[in-house]
Formats: C-alpha cells, structure tokens, sequence
C-alpha cells in the first residue's frame, strides 16, 4: 500500500516516453521521466517520495523534500492566494498551507514552523502553523533527563514553545534559558519534567547531576582567562551568576561543588580560585 507524504520503496514495472510505472497496475504510480536515475530498468527497485500532483494523482519524485507527513520545518512563503498560501518544501509543487491551517497571518519571504500533514480523505498532503493543534500528548515511553530532538516555533510569557522529537509539545522556561533562541531553531534538548495534561518542561542542558561536567568545564575556562580568579561564590546573586557564567546559580553550586570535591578549586567568601594558583599572600 503506498505510504503517501513519506518515501517508498517501489518496483519499476514499465518504461513510456514520459517516464516510469512504478508499483502494480491497481496502485500505479508515475516517476517524470526528470526523475529518473540513469540506466533504471523494469524490476529495479527504487526509493521515492510519493505525494499527489494537482488532479489528485499520485505521483513519485526523487528529489528529496525538506520534510516529510508528520514532521517539522521551518520554511520560506514563495506565494499567496485566495485559499492559502504557497511555502518551498524542495520539491517542484509548493506545499499549500490553507488559510484555517495559518496561526497567523503569513507573508511572502517570511519563514515560518510548519507542520506536515496529510488528508486522509484526499491524499492531499498540506502544511499548518497551528502547531499546538497537531501535536499529541507525551508517550509514556519518554522518561525525565532523556535527550530529545527539538523544534522552537514560539515565544510565550513562560519561556519559549517548542515541538518535540515532530510529535509532543513542550516549554522551555525563562529560567532554563542562558543563551538567545531563534524561532526554527533545531536542537538537542532534555526532558525536566512530564505534566499531567500531556506538556513537557524541557531544559537546554541535561538535568540534575549530569549536567555538573559541562559547567564545571566553563567555570574552570573562565577561570583560567581571568587569571585563576573570579569574585563570585555560592552566595552570589543569580544575576551576577548569569551573567559570568549564563547558568542558574542552582546549576553554578554543583558545579563549583563538584571541582572543589575533585580539588580544582577554592570556595572563600571572596570568590572561587584555581586550586594551582595557591593562597592568595597579601602585600
């Protein structure tokens, strides 16, 4: 059965002058003679994207789309009209976003989080920026701390929106925030927290313990630029933790905690020091 929206494996079944037959008569699918690899031959086996053309047909392609039914990307606008508008999905035929699909209002250059779907009624394969609407609830097969492929597609007043592994929605909070994020935005993140309604709570970095090895590293760069010492402790203010370090000053105590147990550093109450650097001597 073919898999429209997504590749396919099919046979070559007979040559015309305007391409290929692929598949058995009653699931047929047309390959453009643009599209087809040199010296194919019926009963080669060959990989192809499949979607519909604009009578509804099915119709195979080579080209390889920027994203597939179920997926997230953030696209370009190439075209308006009275039903929707036009977005550069890599393949010849732009993908239609419908007007009762678009979050907003789109603009033609603008690039956009758009979801891939498909009509099961029609076959038709379209896009919608109504993400929210098409994500379903974490699994319960995803655990706290595990790495996670993510999508950010909004700002909100909490943090920043983002679509998880294509599928789940989640947030990542102000708090978890230490560098400047960008709408369309690919990136690894981990779970925090898993809420009852379904939402995740994502963290940027891993949490809890694991996370030490990796701030320890900046804490101790930092230092080594600075001369082996930096005026800020664990009683520090959070801002001035963030804005040294850009980590949370909760992240920054187990970090400082775990090079002063491997005995890198020195804590005092006027700052931390390289261990290497021995006492400070006075005049």
């Amino acid at each position: 059965m073919l898999d429209i929206g997504r590749y396919n494996t099919l046979v070559v079944q007979r040559e015309v002058d305007f391409g290929l037959y692929l598949n058995p008569k009653e699931e047929e699918v047309l390959l453009p003679a643009k599209y087809v690899p040199k010296n194919t031959r019926p009963g080669d086996s060959l990989r192809v994207f499949v979607y519909t053309d604009s009578e509804d047909r099915p119709v195979a392609t080579t080209l390889d789309p920027k994203a597939v039914v179920g997926d997230v990307a953030f696209l370009r606008v190439n075209d308006t009209s009275p039903i929707g508008c036009f977005v550069d999905w890599g393949l010849e035929k732009d993908l239609l976003i419908p007007k009762n699909e678009q979050q907003s209002r789109m603009h033609v250059g603008k690039r956009y989080v758009v979801k891939v779907l498909l009509d099961k009624k029609t076959n038709r394969v379209y896009g919608s920026t109504r993400i929210a609407r098409h994500c379903r609830k974490a699994p319960p097969d995803l655990s706290v701390g595990q790495q996670v492929r993510l999508m950010t597609y909004q700002f909100s007043k909490l943090g920043t929106l983002a679509v998880v592994d294509d599928q789940f929605l989640g947030l990542i909070y102000h708090s978890e925030t230490f560098e400047t994020l960008k709408i369309g935005e690919r990136r690894p993140g981990y779970i925090r927290h898993i809420r009852k309604d379904g939402k995740i709570d994502l963290s940027l970095k891993k949490p809890g313990h694991v996370s030490i090895d990796g701030s320890g590293q900046r804490i101790m760069a930092a230092l080594k630029k600075s001369g082996g010492f930096i005026p800020c402790h664990d009683k520090s203010s959070p801002q001035n933790i963030m804005d040294l370090f850009s980590m949370s000053k909760k992240e920054f105590k187990r970090a400082i905690g775990g090079l002063y147990k491997k005995r890198l550093i020195e804590i005092s109450d006027q700052g931390i020091r390289l261990k290497t650097q021995g006492p400070k001597t006075s005049d």
